[in-house]
């Protein structure tokens, strides 16, 4: 199979070996890839090839853009080097050494550096973890074609193999059969850490380490683990009775597992590796006497020396390699079983103690090199790994905790209010009276005893913070405070109590952004919280939801009120004497919060990132981000090292004159017509029957309900499906309505003043840039022509034709505004590999679009479990699998 991946690229490589597979497996469907019928002989099992086709050719696309984006990296830092990337440590420190920032000023940043991109419990990924995998594997033999030296043989063996590969994802199911577990959602982001997280995180101290050598030759630096990464997959209950007790423990149990087989093998690694002899390298006798120590400790030592005569490296990595393997016997036997009764390690700093010494021991004998190459990698690892993986976070709603906190009250005789709950934070806590009897109380009391008894049995990391979802008032955050005193996770020294897990606030609605300041005042002048804060670190963590943020007020009003509230609330803290970090809780879809990393920390206020930073990486995203090893890096890198460059303080903080008030009223002006358009009496009517809406819960991609409950109303729907649902019928309301009326209001008051101001915006205001950049993208993805035909399945006739001409008229206001203010003669000009992108992929799935309108059409109207249903199912699942694949999100 000849190959000319210099000639062709990769996308047309890709696209003429799926053109093979697809000629052998289904050949009536090979027009499907040149724009033809997507119906074949219009029988599902046709249809369904047809679809198939088209979703695996969105797949595949990713892949090859993938490779050219690094490839073109590559060449860049070839030319111009590494320090010219965007997205590096190297640029961002040599520009700070160009800005004459002290290396002590530097210092002082490092210290409080800490970036944690956290795994959600919402894997909206469509795709099958055994379809990552294949993709994987194409990906990597993609790359392995760009080889200097590869040879004739070696690139057809590649070829075949790109072939083979392709024909098993052909052959290969893409619809997940059943609902995931939360087991099969925990392996499922286990899965992320094991083909690539776990070994990049020392890369990216190296590269951060280079850059400050590189800039600041001879200062040192201490640098901590800055990357760590957190999950909820496992501990998040919001609305989901799936996630017990008992399935967090054994959530956490596999989190360790995973990591503890991974140190195994990295430790045998290191065996293999450092073969050197005690004759040509000359180990201090210091080290010689904690070796002798440590074997005598072994309860086995003559034998492990004996292995590995002269080898002493070796000899202290057996020692490792025996405790290393009690430890995991150990939480075997845990669990039930028998096992070893060799000294294990009670803690992964006790491990890490360990590879220290056997660093300091290749250093002393003139190895450093060799320590840097090998060792520090692997505890580089276990430093940010620990024995846990994850920082494990619990979520729950307000109401829940609120529920078990008035049982409580009313076992104990309490009054209604806050202030018996401020009362009972001062009291002792009554061993052995659990003052909860209910089902629901007792789960909930015996989360937070789940975390003290995990903490001693698995890691004082294991878990990361308890997030209270629809925070709405202070009271909601005391009560998780006082069920955490009641579940044993308060600290008592010398009669002075605080909370040994941190309390984290999530403020979702536009309301709860608005209250947010007031609460966190009221919260900070309670002295068990303000206790509790400097007892964990001095940083109180809040946690700010795009999804439902947007859900609530659109998109221009979401991003103007997440703006002010992370600077009101940063002024809070600061008057109250306490540092804040933001938890940004953001979706893949521009309407929940995705835009490229970059920018979206620049758009941030000035002075709220102080290089702390948390996000959500949720479904999709996790794969696109962290499926293949140097697309990772890359993220990963990105996201820290923006992180750093927007953490300095800087002169160019002073706000443009005039930008507040300008933004309060174009948010007014947009919400009013965002909630004229979900307040309209016939939107709950239209969006259900325009949108594959309940089909969607079929498509088996995640054990969480759609709904927190079972009501029909939009404000029990979650973030997620009201997305998903908009962008399957190309509407994509979520991401654009509402600008084009606050755009034409302000002009029409405003006149020439107003545009000069918006002019002045565009061109210097990081957030309102980047709003109307997500907008014109997303405005780019709309089609009025599928809309329309999306709106014949509405059968109300007066619900479609009060909602549809909302739409058009709003939509055709927001492309004028917009392309005004840009100076475009049509949409996405300024994004010319975005066009490109999208004008591929929207070609394709217009097809899928108008199968997905007829299967939606005969599903609703076909008898619920006769044949013909079944297969126009299956079919429709498809469309939907192959439309997210096309969009590269669900949600």
């Amino acid at each position: 199979m000849e190959l000319e991946t210099q000639e062709s690229g990769a996308e047309r490589l890709l696209v003429d070996l799926l053109r093979q597979v697809i000629a052998h497996r289904a050949p009536e469907t090979v027009a499907a890839l040149e724009g033809g019928r997507l119906d074949g002989a219009d029988t599902p099992e046709s249809v369904s090839r047809s679809l198939q086709t088209v979703g695996l050719l969105s797949q595949i696309l990713p892949i090859a853009e993938l490779h050219d984006a690094m490839a073109a990296r590559q060449r860049v830092e070839r030319e111009r080097g590494f320090d010219s990337l965007t997205g590096t440590f190297a640029r961002v420190v040599s520009e700070w050494k160009q800005l004459g920032v002290p290396a002590d000023t530097v210092r002082e940043l490092l210290s409080t550096f800490r970036v944690v991109p956290t795994i959600t419990a919402h894997p909206t990924e469509a795709k099958r973890v055994t379809v990552l995998e294949k993709l994987r594997g194409i990906y990597a033999r993609v790359v392995a074609l760009d080889a200097p030296l590869i040879t004739p043989r070696e690139r057809a063996l590649l070829g075949e193999e790109l072939h083979t590969e392709l024909d098993l994802l052909w052959l290969t199911g893409e619809l997940k059969l059943e609902k995931p577990t939360v087991a099969q959602e925990v392996a499922w982001a286990l899965h992320f850490f094991e083909n690539t997280l776990f070994g990049l995180v020392w890369q990216l101290h190296d590269s951060l380490s280079l850059a400050l050598a590189d800039a600041y030759p001879g200062e040192p630096f201490d640098l901590p683990v800055f990357v760590e990464f957190g999950s909820w997959v496992g501990g998040d209950r919001d609305g989901n009775p799936n996630v017990t007790n008992d399935v967090t423990r054994a959530a956490v149990r596999a989190y360790r597992a995973k990591c503890l087989h991974r140190y195994q093998r990295r430790i045998a690694e290191l065996s293999r590796s450092l073969s050197l002899s005690e004759r040509a390298a000359h180990f201090t006798a210091s080290f010689r006497a904690a070796l002798d120590k440590a074997l005598s400790a072994s309860g086995d030592g003559e034998r492990l020396a004996a292995r590995n005569p002269g080898e002493l490296c070796r000899q202290w990595l057996s020692v490792v390699q025996r405790r290393l393997a009690a430890t995991v016997d150990e939480s075997m036997r845990k669990r039930g079983g028998e096992g070893l009764t060799s000294p294990s390690y009670a803690t992964p700093e006790e491990l890490v103690a360990d590879l220290k010494t056997l660093e300091r021991a290749l250093v002393d004998a003139e190895c450093g090199a060799i320590a840097r190459a090998t060792v520090v990698p692997v505890r580089r690892e276990v430093e940010a790994f620990r024995f846990s993986t994850v920082r494990l976070d619990l979520r729950q709603q307000s109401g829940v905790l609120n529920a078990a906190v008035s049982e409580l009250r009313a076992a104990r005789g309490g009054e209604d209010g806050v202030q018996w709950v401020r009362d009972a934070l001062t009291r002792p806590r009554r061993a052995g009276d659990p003052g909860v009897a209910s089902p629901a109380g007792i789960e909930t009391v015996g989360m937070f005893a789940l975390v003290s008894e995990l903490r001693a049995s698995v890691d004082r990391k294991a878990f990361g913070s308890l997030i209270i979802s629809n925070t709405e008032s202070a009271a909601d955050v005391l009560h998780a405070y006082l069920l955490a005193k009641e579940g044993g996770l308060f600290h008592d020294a010398a009669g002075v109590e605080s909370c040994t897990i941190p309390i984290v606030p999530l403020f979702e609605t536009i309301d709860d952004l608005r209250r947010a300041p007031g609460i966190m005042r009221e919260l900070f002048g309670v002295p068990v919280v303000k206790r509790s804060v400097r007892a964990l670190g001095g940083v109180q963590e809040v946690m700010i939801g795009y999804s439902d943020s947007n859900k609530d007020g659109g998109y221009l009003t979401s991003n103007w009120e997440l703006y002010q509230a992370q600077k009101k609330l940063a002024r809070v803290a600061a008057e109250c004497g306490v540092e804040l970090s933001f938890f940004h809780g953001r979706g893949g879809s521009v309407s929940r919060g995705g835009a490229p990393t970059h920018r979206a920390i620049a758009a941030q206020p000035p002075g709220t990132i102080r290089g702390r930073m948390r996000t959500t990486e949720q479904g999709e995203v996790v794969s696109f981000k962290f499926g293949y090893p140097n697309a990772a890096l890359y993220q990963l890198e990105l996201l820290a090292s923006s992180v750093l460059e927007y953490s300095l303080p800087s002169d160019e903080a002073t706000p443009l004159p005039g930008l507040e008030e300008a933004m309060e009223a174009l948010s007014g002006a947009a919400f009013a017509a965002y909630r004229g358009l979900i307040q309209h009496p016939g939107l709950i009517a239209y969006y259900t029957a325009a949108t594959p809406l309940e089909e969607l819960t079929l498509l088996n991609i995640g054990s969480r309900p759609a709904r927190r409950s079972q009501t029909r109303a939009l404000s029990d729907l979650r973030a997620i499906p009201w997305v998903f649902a908009w962008t399957q019928n190309r509407h994509l309301i979520p991401g654009w309505y509402g600008v084009g009326s606050a755009l034409q209001s302000f002009l029409a008051v405003r006149g020439t003043r107003g545009e000069a101001m918006l002019r002045r915006m565009f061109a210097e205001t990081p957030i309102f840039r980047l709003v109307i950049d997500e907008v014109e993208k997303t405005l780019a993805q709309v089609d009025l022509t599928l809309v329309r035909a999306y709106a014949e399945l509405v059968p109300d006739e007066s619900a479609r034709a009060g909602v549809l001409p909302l739409i058009e008229a709003e939509h055709a206001r927001t492309v004028e505004t917009v392309l005004f203010l840009t100076g475009e003669s049509a949409l996405a000009e300024r994004f010319p590999q975005f066009r490109r992108r999208m004008t591929r992929r929207l070609g394709m799935l217009e097809r899928a679009h108008y199968q997905q309108i007829e299967l939606l059409r005969r599903v609703r109207g076909e008898a619920v479990g006769s044949a013909e249903r079944d297969d126009d199912l299956a079919a429709l699942l498809l469309s939907i699998n192959c439309i997210a694949a096309g969009f590269g999100t669900t949600g």
